[in-house]
């Protein structure tokens, strides 16, 4: 869920991710989390607090001034948008380091035969 403020609309949580915000908390098919109950006036939930609960990644892009949130991922979330250090042969056999493609957009293509 791309966001432009941490202040996120119960609707559109809803509509993007299938919680739904209820009395009871955060809730989606036979799960509910509960949430706190300071909210702002305009009903709004701080993503941050959603994140925190839902085990969802909250990540910043500050050069667009965006925030991306979820999907919930049942604690395995990302923490940041770096990805790993990750050493494989090329064509020929030989190391390649995804390191040395710092500073470039890269495009990771993975399969697997399941």
């Amino acid at each position: 869920m791309i966001l432009t403020s941490l202040r996120v609309d119960p609707l559109e949580l809803e509509r993007r991710t299938g919680w739904s915000i209820k009395p009871e908390g955060a809730c989606k098919e036979d799960r509910c989390v509960p949430l706190p109950s300071d909210g702002g006036t305009d009903g709004a939930i701080d993503a941050r607090v959603l994140a925190d609960r839902l085990g969802m990644p909250l990540i910043h892009d500050e050069a667009s001034r965006l925030w991306c949130l979820g999907p919930a991922a049942g604690g395995r979330a990302l923490t940041s948008a770096r990805a790993p250090e990750l050493v494989l042969p090329d064509l020929d056999g030989n190391a390649f380091s995804l390191a040395s493609l710092r500073g470039t957009k890269v495009l990771l293509v993975a399969w697997a035969s399941w």
